[in-house]
């Protein structure tokens, strides 16, 4: 494509049921069109009243995904980095909330000039110049757009308004792809299509037409279904895509591959491309994904593992990380509550490896801190991440410096040894969303460290999320005691990194390291733990 095409837009929408996997299709497309050498980028519409997920319960939202300009994003951001090789950023994710903050605040200001403010045009107009800045940087061929939610819902109702408003003037340079779900009823042993039929109808209701149908289902769609579907929903047969359940996500590509959705795509929007596109490295991953040569187990210890999605990147950086070792990683999710002086050596002792999850606040916290201490005086490999890097400060501390009721001032502001304290810059912030340090900050490396072996380099870059940081008052005396600092912020001495160096591997990361994991860059840190735990589960044969 030419740089002076204009950029192509894709629309995503889901009907029938939620959690169908709009943001898997969207990035496993977006991965078949990049390997076709086109830049895409993806985007996320949530109908959510709230700015940013920054200020939202774990267990209703799962993970808050952060970008290296610092912004608090959906989750489904993190599935589009994994599957791309663009990053994403504030722009990658608009919310309701923005959209009419953004409004109000116009309003305010008087630019629309005494007018009745509506929901059109004026919210819907917001919505198209937000959907159109990523392609009006010029950095790409072509933008998805995923709207979140499902068709009918009364909040998604001005984001497809805007599309189909997008798609008229834009011509052929929009097309809409609408996922679905054909269920199977037992008792008839048949697929229906009535539901995706229905659908389809409503969208159409709302002035929207699709393009491309993406059919979820857990059999095989024959030649007839497809027919019919086609008929009634008003696509081509060649446009209705069978996306069957999948053993992991990381199968999707090569399965919509199989069903040409990108050559249908391009052919929708006058690209034609007919060249066979060779997803050698993605099978490459699949191939040591599926075949491990060894298996090691590792805690996951944290507050919200009822949700698995509130730990999403760190479970998939796992998944990249073993891949690259050729291990299946067994992740017990340990709730840090369950863990006390009596029930640890049952809960952790079989485990080859802990990592102790972020978080906020004290609840679990002592759990948390029990289960560094038997990682640190048993051997066992250890990761800490933000929070858990803390409690790994907060226990080394207590213990080993006799540092008495050591802790976090976010845990107790009155303790007499504020080995964690919070940030100087975040003492006097009250408002608390996007106001926490984030994004992405420099950290050098100190040499002969576990770090320096994983990233191979001096100086790395990581994303933030935090208010409270190591105290450096206390900093000699960890240092002389045996606990090193061993990755530093070069602008603000942030201590960034600490490692027990007598131990085989004993790593606390202040940053997230978990949303920077890609399958085609497994996230340094995280291979060389599973490493370490390899070495341990075989040290006990």
């Amino acid at each position: 494509m030419s740089k002076s095409s204009p950029t192509k837009y894709i629309f995503v929408t889901g009907g029938v049921t939620s959690s169908l996997g709009k943001g898997i299709v969207s990035a496993s497309l977006g991965k078949l069109l990049e390997k076709r050498g086109l830049t895409v980028t993806i985007q996320k519409l949530d109908p959510y009243i709230n700015v940013d997920p920054g200020t939202m319960n774990p267990y209703e939202h799962g993970e808050c995904f952060v970008t290296n300009d610092g912004a608090e994003t959906d989750l489904d951001l993190g599935h589009y980095e994994r599957f791309l090789s663009n990053e994403t950023s504030q722009a990658n994710n608009v919310t309701t909330g923005r959209i009419y903050q953004s409004v109000i605040e116009k309003e305010r200001k008087g630019e629309y000039l005494g007018k009745t403010v509506q929901v059109i045009p004026h919210i819907t107009n917001e919505i198209k110049d937000h959907i159109k800045i990523l392609g009006e940087t010029g950095q790409y061929d072509i933008v998805i757009t995923e709207v979140g939610g499902t068709v009918g819902d009364i909040e998604s109702l001005p984001f497809i308004e805007a599309i189909r408003q997008l798609k008229w003037e834009m011509e052929s340079n929009a097309i809409s792809v609408h996922l679905t779900l054909i269920p199977y009823l037992s008792a008839a042993g048949e697929l229906k299509t009535k539901p995706t039929q229905n659908s389809v109808k409503k969208l159409r209701e709302l002035g929207l037409q699709p393009d491309i149908l993406v059919c979820r289902s857990e059999h095989h769609l024959n030649s007839d279904i497809r027919r019919k579907i086609a008929l009634f929903c008003n696509v081509e047969r060649d446009a209705v895509i069978e996306s069957l359940d999948a053993e992991s996500i990381y199968d999707v590509p090569i399965l919509m591959q199989k069903e040409k959705l990108d050559k249908v795509v391009l052919r929708k929007l006058s690209m034609n491309d007919d060249t066979d596109v060779k997803l050698s490295d993605w099978n490459e991953f699949l191939v040591r994904l599926k075949n491990p040569k060894s298996e090691v187990n590792i805690g996951l210890v944290g507050k919200y593992v009822e949700l698995r999605d509130a730990y999403k990147s760190i479970s998939e950086s796992f998944i990249h990380s073993g891949a690259e070792n050729e291990c299946k990683v067994n992740v017990s999710w340990i709730h840090s509550e369950d863990i006390n002086e009596t029930s640890s050596i049952k809960i952790l002792g079989e485990l080859d490896g802990i990592l102790v999850a972020p978080g906020f606040g004290d609840r679990g916290i002592e759990g948390k801190i029990l289960a560094v201490n038997y990682a640190r005086t048993n051997n066992i490999p250890f990761f800490g991440i933000c929070l858990g890097m803390q409690c790994a400060v907060i226990e080394f501390g207590r213990n080993v410096l006799q540092l008495e009721n050591a802790n976090s001032t976010e845990i107790n502001a009155d303790t007499p040894h504020p080995v964690i304290n919070i940030m100087e810059e975040q003492k006097k912030i009250t408002d608390k969303g996007g106001t926490m340090r984030l994004g992405s900050y420099p950290c050098k490396l100190a040499e002969d460290s576990n770090a320096k072996d994983c990233y191979k380099k001096e100086t790395i870059e990581e994303r933030h999320r935090h208010r409270f940081e190591f105290n450096n008052e206390y900093l000699t005396q960890f240092q002389d005691k045996g606990m090193k600092a061993t990755g530093i912020n070069p602008n603000s001495n942030l201590v960034e990194i600490v490692e027990i160096p007598s131990h085989p591997f004993y790593v606390g990361v202040q940053f997230h390291p978990e949303y920077k994991s890609t399958v085609s860059n497994p996230q340094p840190l995280f291979v060389g733990f599973v490493a370490a735990a390899i070495n341990y589960s075989k040290s006990k044969k």
